[in-house]
């Protein structure tokens, strides 16, 4: 071969080792990035082509589907009481994608896992169509109820958590919204989106505000402060008088705590908490330190970006950086504190759990169309932030805020045991917005804590005299506690 042909070879052999490395390229690297793309029409087309398999609640499904007439897109996403249910399913949307369980399981419910290529592979041999799996949840539907009509056109989210396994029992947001109302393709589904998503709706109905708003939590986070002063030694007898000075001055400055009650000069741990004395909590705070609150609030789950349920929450933060002065307002949840009510969920659940904080969750099973189990989620403990004789302490002065503090209205009877503790929590410049009223507890019964809930209402349209965490938020609490306890007999 001569020279000039040889060279011309050579070139041909490299275009195609060229070629050949970016077909092996495109098929195998860039293949999951290219099926999962946006714009890969091809992919959302085949992904509503079959039945989508279902999200279920106490074994019922409260997703469906529906026969199209469209040409590219031959079934819908149905919802069963979708605005209750949204903050647990989300959407799928044959044009605007999909969020949260719809999106976080996607591969389940269109039947595309990996999981379900033994179900794929039979339904070849037998002739059947595709079909998705399911995703069982831990949700309770009496709760879950519960929980959204005793907010009503209140703003506001609830949470709920079995504290022994960490299962999410109730996750309710409002105001909500209809994922049904834009599932489809048409004019109807794209002006309801508009509407829903638009910057310039103020309500946010489609924010999921029991996982990802965060609050000032107020007067619910002196749970923790307490806590944390037992668990560090500065406190062992919940019943002695403490060195508090009325009013106390915050350390490094000559601003005094204001206490909305009176009775808070030297008043007792269990006392304090039932009266809801800023002056003793923020002292507390700043006799445990900043470095040794900060150990207690991880423990709980603050400051963690990576709690997934398996939706992802928003952090809950405590100051990691702040003098003196912001520890101790931090203390009593103002400051730079802000949670989720998932995460003051977790707090009374860790409480009424001898200290023992379980990871929550809120998928029990996925399930193959043939009805095999795939995987079961298994409890998991995340953390001791306390310890039992500490949170029998912490249980001791909470059923005494039920009993005796402004937590009356969350009082169960007939033997259940409340533990609670209301919050009032100011926000906006200079405090001038109206204060979200909080509320976080549990029902303790013979055989332990089924269920520990946290609820905050944002804007619940009373005056701001009237905003309270015992009268607008423990009622709610109240409601779903005896819903789970009910469901359970």
């Amino acid at each position: 071969m001569n020279k000039p042909l040889r060279r011309i070879a050579i070139f041909c052999g490299l275009l195609v080792l060229a070629l050949l490395v970016r077909a092996n390229w495109l098929q195998y690297v860039e293949a999951e990035k290219l099926n999962t793309h946006d714009k890969n029409r091809r992919v959302l087309i085949e992904r509503y082509a079959a039945e989508r398999g279902n999200i279920i609640v106490d074994g019922k499904p409260i997703t469906g589907s529906v026969k199209t007439d469209s040409a590219d897109f031959a079934y819908k996403r149905t919802y069963v009481n979708g605005p209750m249910w949204a903050p647990v399913t989300g959407y799928a949307s044959q044009v605007f994608g999909a969020n949260q369980l719809e999106k976080l399981e996607d591969g389940i419910l269109t039947g595309n896992s990996d999981q379900l290529f033994f179900d794929r592979t039979m339904a070849m041999f037998t002739g059947d169509k595709k079909k998705g799996g399911n995703v069982v949840t831990t949700l309770n539907g009496a709760a879950q109820t519960a929980a959204f009509k005793g907010l009503g056109s209140k703003k506001g989210a609830v949470a709920a958590i079995d504290p022994k396994t960490g299962k999410i029992l109730a996750l309710a947001s409002t105001p909500s919204y209809d994922p049904g109302a834009f599932a489809g393709s048409a004019t109807a589904d794209e002006k309801a989106w508009a509407t829903l998503s638009s910057k310039d709706n103020k309500e946010k109905p489609m924010l999921n505000r029991a996982l990802r708003e965060v609050y000032p939590p107020g007067s619910v986070f002196k749970v923790v402060t307490a806590a944390a002063a037992l668990e560090h030694g500065k406190v062992d007898d919940i019943n002695a008088k403490t060195d508090t000075e009325e009013p106390y001055i915050l350390p490094n400055t000559r601003t005094p705590m204001k206490n909305m009650v009176t009775g808070c000069e030297n008043a007792s741990l269990k006392f304090a908490l039932q009266i809801s004395c800023n002056s003793v909590f923020a002292k507390l705070g700043d006799e445990v330190g900043k470095d040794k609150m900060l150990e207690t609030v991880k423990k709980f789950g603050f400051n963690n970006d990576e709690l997934d349920t398996p939706v992802r929450a928003a952090m809950s933060r405590y100051n990691e950086t702040m003098d003196r002065p912001g520890n101790a307002l931090s203390s009593i949840g103002q400051f730079d504190t802000a949670t989720t009510p998932l995460q003051m969920a977790m707090v009374a659940a860790a409480i009424a759990n001898d200290g023992k904080l379980m990871k929550p969750y809120m998928v029990d099973q996925l399930v193959a169309p043939n009805l095999d189990v795939i995987s079961q989620t298994k409890p998991q403990e995340m953390s001791r932030p306390l310890s039992s004789e500490n949170a029998q302490l912490v249980r001791d002065m909470m059923e005494n805020v039920v009993e005796n503090g402004g937590g009356r209205k969350a009082a169960l009877g007939g033997g259940v045991k409340v533990g609670g503790k209301t919050g009032t929590a100011q926000h906006g410049e200079k405090n001038s917005k109206r204060p979200y009223a909080w509320f976080i507890s549990y029902a303790m019964t013979d055989d332990g804590s089924p269920v520990a809930v946290a609820v905050v209402v944002e804007d619940s349209g009373a005056s701001r005299e009237d905003i309270s965490g015992g009268g607008l938020a423990a009622p709610i609490a109240k409601d779903v506690m005896k819903a789970v306890l009910d469901s359970r007999r």
